[in-house]
């Protein structure tokens, strides 16, 4: 079992930046990789990013290349996504997830992960 809670979420003015992180606990954090989902109000979670488990492999969505980065500390148990120039659209609610380390065709699909956080609230203001 993985414990993930997730921390940092709030209400940003478009333009500004946010940072959100992701705190795990039980099995060897180094296992897994780790990704960031967001859900927002009647839509389906839909992928962000996904970091692989020492950190040399990074993976975002079109939507937020080269305005997110994700990082991870393998000494702390945590991954965090640092998010700027934010949007009102990624106004969500903020997952992240633990998952098998290999990389496989369906990274971005919510079934690979087995692991998942409670989540964080991220609201952007327009």
């Amino acid at each position: 079992q993985v414990q993930l809670v997730e921390s940092g979420g709030g209400l940003v003015q478009t333009g500004g930046s946010l940072r959100v992180s992701c705190a795990a606990s039980g099995r060897t954090f180094n296992n897994y990789a780790m990704a960031w989902f967001r859900q927002a109000p009647g839509k389906e979670r839909e992928f962000v990013s996904r970091i692989s488990q020492y950190g040399g492999s990074t993976y975002y969505t079109d939507s937020v290349k080269g305005r997110f980065t994700i990082s991870r500390d393998n000494a702390k148990n945590t991954v965090d996504l640092q998010m700027n120039s934010l949007k009102p659209e990624d106004t969500a609610v903020y997952y992240c997830a633990a998952g098998p380390p290999l990389l496989t065709g369906n990274y971005y699909e919510p079934t690979r992960y087995a692991y998942w956080g409670q989540g964080t609230q991220v609201t952007v203001s327009s």
